[in-house]
């Protein structure tokens, strides 16, 4: 007798002799053995596999795969074969691979142990003698960072942190466990080597920068928004600049992988793990967008440790010569989440503003630089809210009660230098700008003595959603734009120099472009003096 069954699952098996249901009651006694200690399931592959008994060859696929997973010997004993016989007249050989299934499925259920930490990432807490650690694990443990100077004792020292858990908003209700460690005492300007978990479970060995004291040197940037886990154009080559030591943060400008909550968290798990490969060297400072309002910004909120306690949603710190604010432009439209984040948000603005632009305080740290998703002005050609002449961002909501004041008179009031934005899947500079007029210093050098703030759109870093185009006539007040993917690099110089550039991730020759039409290496001046500071900045946008 030969019955040959290519696949377990076909509709309306017939029924089988005793002797042939003896492997399936071995099978099902030990699926969960062979389940629980087979790394793949082996139900993968469905291909036929021989099994030989005394009435002749008999093929059974996944039954007899799991007999030879399992690696136990396979013996017909009379009490199996009594069982077989009297399953074999209740049940027919499709309710019997029904069970089987159905089994399989109850112990695949079970969840994977999860102690390993993993989507590792490091944020400035605002003091140089500081960095805070950020890593996820799936199942509670403890949280510790063993840690020590590059090229003395490995690991001579260890930091104790806190562990929460987080469940995200999505049908399966997934639980993450963040862990966050804050190390003090660091010495300024030292490199660091570091592996954080705990005892059951350690990652791999990483190594960070601390950042400087004073303001008397120049740090480094990677800016851009709009990275998703799908199509990151720009992701190899800003983890190799990363890894060769090209920045000392970067600030990553709202709209995470494409959706941090979608399949229940799990895109948000892997896109934190793409950015390991930065985001575990640098510190990686981050402000909401869009894409993250799910659940009320819940997965960006409680992913990142940003300083402050707005959980990561506006915050500013001190850097070199320069005063750096992060803040959210979602408050202007996810009204839901409640009005009154609006208001306060526009509050500490206002007062950290003031603070900032004090005389002395100007003095040390005369550069104010603010990052937002959501621009004020863009010339693309989709409906976005920076291509409106009532924009939310730039002047306010009048539906609102009382009216939500915008943003622009603030920021032009308190000398704001640079305003950095994204959302726009593109690159655009501006000339200086406030009310859509141009406040150039001069047509010869536009960006010395500049009457108003300086914007720079860079979101086009690579997303599902791939490129925003641009209208066909460039407004008055733009003064570059691609549709390239890329991103931008920043360097505060000193007190009175600033140079930015544009790297176009499309140009794979390597081929540089000055936006400036020229093709001289001479970079552009800028000379910011509406509030009679000696300073002035510099702006090359490289393709």
């Amino acid at each position: 007798m030969e019955f040959v069954m290519d696949n377990p699952y076909l509709s309306h098996p017939p029924r089988f002799s005793s002797k042939l249901l003896v492997p399936l009651i071995h099978a099902l006694a030990m699926v969960s053995v062979v389940l629980l200690h087979s790394a793949d399931c082996p139900f993968r592959e469905l291909n036929c596999l021989t099994y030989t008994d005394t009435t002749g060859k008999v093929f059974l696929c996944a039954a007899e795969k799991l007999l030879q997973l399992s690696s136990l010997n396979f013996t017909c004993d009379p009490d199996s074969i009594f069982l077989g016989r009297k399953i074999s007249e209740m049940f027919t050989l499709d309710q019997v691979w029904l069970f089987l299934t159905f089994y399989i499925t109850l112990v695949r259920s079970v969840p994977p142990v999860g102690l390993q930490p993993e989507q590792i990432h490091l944020s400035y807490p605002g003091n140089p003698r500081s960095v805070v650690i950020t890593w996820t694990t799936f199942n509670k443990t403890d949280t510790l960072v063993e840690y020590g100077v590059w090229g003395e004792k490995l690991f001579d020292k260890a930091t104790q942190g806190s562990c929460t858990m987080f469940e995200d908003g999505g049908t399966e209700k997934r639980s993450l466990f963040i862990h966050r460690v804050t190390l003090q005492d660091l010495k300024p300007g030292l490199a660091y080597v570091y592996h954080c978990g705990s005892e059951e479970g350690w990652s791999e060995i990483l190594f960070f920068n601390t950042i400087k004291e004073g303001n008397n040197w120049s740090p480094r940037f990677a800016l851009f928004g709009d990275l998703g886990n799908e199509n990151p154009q720009s992701l190899a080559r800003l983890q190799k600049d990363a890894q060769i030591g090209m920045y000392d943060f970067i600030l990553h400008i709202g709209d995470f992988a494409y959706d941090m909550e979608e399949d229940n968290a799990r895109i948000g798990d892997e896109f934190m793990r793409q950015i390991q490969s930065i985001a575990a060297y640098v510190p990686y400072m981050t402000c909401p967008g869009n894409h993250e309002q799910a659940y009320n910004f819940s997965n960006y909120r409680n992913r990142f440790s940003m300083p402050g306690d707005t959980e990561s949603l506006w915050y500013s710190w001190n850097v070199g010569p320069a005063h750096i604010i992060s803040f959210s432009t979602e408050v202007y439209f996810y009204l839901d989440y409640g009005l009154n984040l609006l208001f306060r948000q526009y509050q500490w603005l206002e007062k950290d503003l003031k603070e900032a632009n004090k005389p002395e305080n100007r003095r040390e740290r005369p550069w104010i630089i603010t990052m937002g998703h959501r621009p004020m002005y863009c010339s693309n050609d989709d409906k976005d809210d920076c291509t409106l002449f009532e924009s939310y961002v730039r002047l306010g909501r009048n539906d609102t009660k009382p009216p939500a004041p915008g943003l622009e008179e603030l920021f032009y009031l308190y000398g704001v230098d640079l305003e950095l934005w994204a959302h726009e899947h593109s690159y655009e500079r501006l000339w200086p700008v406030y009310g859509f007029q141009v406040f150039n210093g001069s047509k010869e050098q536009p960006y010395v003595n500049p009457k108003a703030p300086v914007h720079i759109i860079t979101g086009s870093a690579g997303c599902r959603e791939e490129h925003d185009g641009f209208v066909p006539k460039p407004r008055e007040w733009s003064a570059f734009r691609s549709t390239d993917y890329g991103y931008t690099r920043m360097q505060v110089l000193n007190s009175t120099h600033l140079y930015i550039e544009q790297v176009s991730d499309d140009q794979k020759n390597g081929c540089h472009l000055w936006d400036s039409g020229t093709r001289t290496l001479s970079p552009i001046e800028m000379k910011a003096g509406r509030d009679n500071l000696p300073y002035k900045g510099v702006f090359g946008d490289t393709l």
